[in-house]
């Protein structure tokens, strides 16, 4: 999605900086500690993914297993990781989550909550059995090649984020804005208007062995970014108004160059 940096919410607004927390340096120890432990929690989850798609999905299935269950859980798993994340980006939950928890700490809430659920995607994906390819030799290689270029992509997208405001770190440390509130039109951004999701797409359909296993899960993924996508546009195009249509006429292509 678009880079949009939005202003971190006044922890001093939840009930519990009252008689809840601890008050002054201590609250914001606890704060900053939960805050930096779930960055690291969601960096840790993204190495442990690579781990599992390089290596770890390369499991066989077990004698008799039946590849319609198989599925049917992973379906099931990454639908649990995907409705958390919507649920999270509606206001009204937003708003119960900050009755619950200090309001500096919502963003920290959900980097703990989507690094757990993510990590238990891949711990518990299920392996499938058959495939699509197979590659060896120099086509092997241009495979890896992209992939590896889906990395430097997702890197290059992510430094248009404030990534210490993604991981909920600025809002625990109320540290002012590292950029206005806009939209990006370059760079990754004017390639498409999802380049993360892109870079997604570059990481998870070049494996060299496409088994049965990488298969679904990069085929859920996907399915999933194409259902999630119009709702994101929509809350962005209700936050920027006509600002994101203008950007939408720029950028034409939402996830896919000159496809889509």
């Amino acid at each position: 999605m678009p880079v949009m940096a939005t202003a971190g919410r006044d922890a001093d607004m939840s009930p519990y900086n009252t008689c809840h927390m601890p008050a002054g340096r201590d609250r914001s120890a606890i704060h900053t500690l939960v805050a930096t432990a779930g960055g690291l929690l969601f960096a840790a989850s993204l190495l442990y993914f690579g781990w599992q798609y390089l290596r770890g999905f390369d499991a066989t299935p077990a004698a008799g297993a039946s590849p319609a269950q198989a599925i049917a859980v992973d379906i099931a798993l990454f639908s649990l990781f995907a409705l958390h994340h919507s649920l999270f980006a509606r206001t009204g939950l937003k708003a119960a989550v900050t009755r619950a928890v200090p309001a500096s700490l919502e963003r920290s809430t959900y980097v703990w909550i989507a690094s757990l659920l993510f990590i238990a995607v891949c711990a518990w994906w299920q392996p499938v059995a058959g495939g699509a390819w197979h590659a060896s030799g120099w086509t092997a290689g241009l495979l890896i090649a992209v992939q590896a270029a889906g990395g430097v992509f997702t890197l290059v997208a992510a430094r248009h984020l404030d990534v210490l405001e993604l991981a909920g770190v600025r809002q625990a440390l109320q540290l002012p804005q590292k950029r206005a509130s806009g939209l990006d039109d370059y760079g990754p951004y004017g390639l498409v208007r999802h380049p993360i999701y892109f870079a997604w797409l570059l990481l998870v359909w070049p494996a060299p062995l496409m088994n049965g296993t990488r298969l679904v899960f990069a085929a859920v993924s996907t399915v999933y970014l194409l259902v999630a996508i119009p709702y994101e546009e929509r809350d962005l195009r209700r936050h920027f108004g006509a600002a994101y249509d203008d950007y939408a006429r720029k950028v034409p292509w939402r996830l896919l160059p000159r496809i889509y």
